[in-house]
């Protein structure tokens, strides 16, 4: 399963720097995440990175991955 950020992202950026995957970039007008790249941070003992520095708590579990 992997990640998606909603339409409540106020583009603050923080999320884009904490994924090791570089799945996270700057869409039309809010960040976003290439869901085949999102490993939900599986392989750190943390939870996933960009959840925890989310401000507005907009990163949700998508369960369709497209690649």
């Amino acid at each position: 399963m992997a990640l998606k950020i909603n339409k409540e992202c106020i583009s603050c950026g923080a999320c884009e720097f904490e994924c090791p995957n570089s799945a996270i970039f700057y869409g039309e007008d809010h960040y976003e995440i290439i869901s085949g790249k999102c490993t939900e941070c599986a392989e750190s003992d943390y939870n996933s990175k960009c959840t925890s520095v989310c401000p507005v708590d907009c990163i949700v579990k998508c369960s369709i991955v497209h690649s």
